[in-house]
């Protein structure tokens, strides 16, 4: 037993030494943590396009290397918080706001994070990233009080569960990346009875922070 105990320990030893060796001889990860920023356009899928257009989105987030790397890319931690902007046409009354709205305005706002792979090869990278998380989206409504011919509007609040799988290509500007990103969110809700899908368009910049990291 004493044997085969010793066996194990000496095996442990020389899997962490050379785990530490080969870590060691690795370069510094060069995309180790890039901030992001981004604008572009959302566009509603399916029947959410009955009732929403597409105006404009904002996005803001970050991509954190996980792990060593290879100083070719690997796995990142991908949070962000994403505006979309939709023009949005009101289809279904209630009894207290009895009137339908067109060429409204509903916004969203959604907060998701997950984990993504990027590919570095020269000035070019390409990545992909699984995102879940949600927020919520408003949609506005109209009510007349006709006894005083006064117009009563109100933004109803649609909470939303999100996933959200999505692609994107970087080409390297030197201290930042310019970036070209899509995905398909899948609302795990509806809006005004129907489901919600989109898929937002994305361009930006990323300046990569990874120096701050690198440093010993």
């Amino acid at each position: 037993m004493k044997i085969y105990l010793r066996i194990l320990l000496s095996a442990l030893l020389l899997l962490t030494f050379s785990t530490h060796s080969f870590s060691q001889d690795l370069p510094p990860r060069i995309d180790k943590f890039y901030s992001m920023s981004g604008f572009g356009f959302s566009f509603p899928m399916g029947s959410a396009s009955d009732f929403m257009r597409p105006k404009f989105s904002t996005t803001i987030g970050a991509n954190i290397g996980l792990g060593q790397g290879n100083g070719k890319g690997g796995i990142f931690l991908y949070p962000k918080f994403s505006l979309h902007v939709f023009g949005y046409d009101d289809l279904d009354t209630d009894p207290e706001f009895n009137y339908k709205l067109d060429k409204g305005r509903s916004t969203t706002y959604l907060l998701t994070v997950g984990l993504g792979y990027r590919r570095i090869i020269g000035k070019v990278a390409f990545y992909g990233f699984v995102n879940g998380g949600g927020g919520f989206i408003l949609t506005p409504r109209v009510a007349v009080d006709q006894a005083t011919n006064t117009v009563l509007l109100n933004n109803k609040t649609n909470h939303m569960g999100i996933i959200e799988p999505g692609a994107g290509v970087e080409f390297n500007l030197g201290g930042a990346n310019l970036f070209l990103e899509s995905s398909f969110m899948h609302g795990l809700g509806d809006v005004g009875g129907r489901p919600f899908n989109a898929v937002p368009l994305t361009i930006g910049i990323k300046p990569n922070l990874s120096r701050m990291f690198n440093k010993k």
